[in-house]
């Protein structure tokens, strides 16, 4: 199931590294927030890549940073999978308040309810046992 690693302790460092990795890409970002299992960014993408490569290159070298700065102490890995949804721009800042207020957020919806939401607001077919990892 979902690790709970991303402790408050690094968030911030960890969404800010994230934020430098998205611009060193000649990506926009808007907002990078989480919670303890799980991150929301919002990111301008340019053509010059696909949401693909750029959440691979988010993944490694984060990863490699979280080592790095020894902020957990077990092995650390990202899950496999991730979900990209595409906001129209009249619809920006209400994501950003979204991804801003996510610990607030989540003292009603887990993860996994929000995430299933997503799938279902924005028609995505999906197999339950697939979903998570």
């Amino acid at each position: 199931g979902r690790e709970k690693v991303l402790s408050k302790h690094f968030r911030e460092e960890l969404f800010k590294y994230i934020s430098g990795i998205l611009k060193s890409k000649n990506q926009k970002p808007f907002a990078v927030n989480g919670t303890i299992d799980h991150i929301h960014i919002l990111v301008g993408m340019q053509p010059n890549i696909t949401v693909s490569d750029l959440v691979r290159d988010i993944k490694h070298s984060s990863t490699n940073f979280i080592k790095e700065k020894k902020f957990i102490k077990h092995k650390f890995n990202w899950q496999k999978g991730f979900g990209a949804f595409s906001y129209s721009k009249s619809q920006i800042d209400s994501v950003i308040n979204y991804i801003i207020n996510q610990e607030e957020h989540h003292k009603q919806q887990t993860f996994e309810e929000e995430y299933i939401k997503f799938l279902k607001l924005f028609e995505v077919e999906y197999d339950s046992k697939y979903v998570f990892d």
